[in-house]
């Protein structure tokens, strides 16, 4: 008993400092938990939620009972795919560029820079985007276009180019915040291991493929399965703010989040959006379980858990 109050007193100092952490993660995680019985019930204002009826898996179904079911499914996967795969390629590439300047100054400078366009509002992003592709003085159309000897195009309303469009937006918004973190895994690497390729005659690319990325291995697999876990879900800003919410672009801009909101916004039912953000979370539960199974089989101790 007196060595376990000892042991309690000793860490008394850490276990103060667990508090702020775990009460933001009652309120903010757990609590919001009970509004999933949202999911299940057709919420009447006029009688409250609690006395609301319920509806069983109602509200699930209307995600797929709709035409556009396969297109914002579909739109949602893959340009998550793109997404996860570009993104890591060029968070990895950035990176190890950053690792190779020598000069500290220009090595910060060049992180900041990157790292900008990360922490822009969307809504700026979107206006940015409107400066480069607006259809009447925009600088596409205006200034590279007419150099090219190409005719102008209305780029908000041809679907066609927009999967590219908000592929590159995407990338240049984020591969900034991913190379830090990658950069943050390559300035780890013990040097001597580049010293000793270097004597031994390796060249740059050797020494990329045979001590950077298998240093950086345990961290690409972590940042790709963290991106599956959220594989069912977009960006609403960059598919909703970006392309200004053109009915004519929804055919490759159209994603779960953003059919989810204007659906809520035209019938006003909190039930279907509570379903459709509750299904996305157990698709991205079992994108993660099975990904780390896989993972895991293949590599223990790479794997999550």
């Amino acid at each position: 008993m007196k060595k376990s109050k000892q042991k309690m007193k000793r860490y008394l100092p850490l276990y103060l400092m667990l508090v702020p952490g775990t009460v933001y993660l009652i309120i903010n995680n757990y609590m919001p938990m009970a509004g999933l019985a949202l999911a299940f019930k057709k919420i009447n204002y006029s009688i409250g939620i609690f006395q609301s009826p319920w509806t069983g898996f109602s509200n699930f179904t209307y995600l797929f009972s709709t035409n556009d079911a396969f297109l914002f499914f579909r739109n949602t996967i893959l340009y998550n795919l793109a997404f996860i795969f570009l993104g890591n390629f060029m968070g990895i590439f950035t990176a190890i560029a950053l690792d190779c300047i020598k000069k500290k100054f220009f090595k910060r400078i060049s992180q900041v820079v990157i790292l900008i366009p990360y922490l822009l509002s969307t809504v700026i992003i979107s206006y940015i985007v409107y400066a480069f592709l607006s259809g009447n003085n925009g600088f596409m159309n205006m200034t590279i276009l007419p150099m090219l000897g190409l005719d102008k195009v209305n780029w908000y309303n041809e679907a066609k180019y927009w999967p590219f469009i908000l592929t590159i937006v995407y990338l240049w918004m984020s591969f900034g915040y991913s190379s830090i973190l990658y950069y943050s895994t390559l300035i780890g690497i013990d040097k001597s291991y580049y010293e000793a390729a270097v004597v031994d005659g390796a060249g740059t690319y050797a020494q990329i493929r045979h001590i950077t990325l298998p240093a950086l291995k345990t961290t690409i697999i972590t940042m790709i399965l963290l991106a599956v876990g959220r594989i069912c879900y977009s960006d609403f800003g960059l598919f909703y703010q970006v392309p200004m919410n053109s009915g004519l672009l929804y055919s490759t801009t159209q994603t779960i989040d953003t059919y989810v909101y204007r659906g809520l916004l035209e019938l006003n039912d909190i039930g279907r959006s509570t379903a459709a953000g509750f299904l996305q979370s157990v698709l991205g539960f079992i994108c993660v379980f099975t990904a780390n199974t896989v993972v895991s089989k293949l590599d223990k101790d790479s794997s999550l858990f």
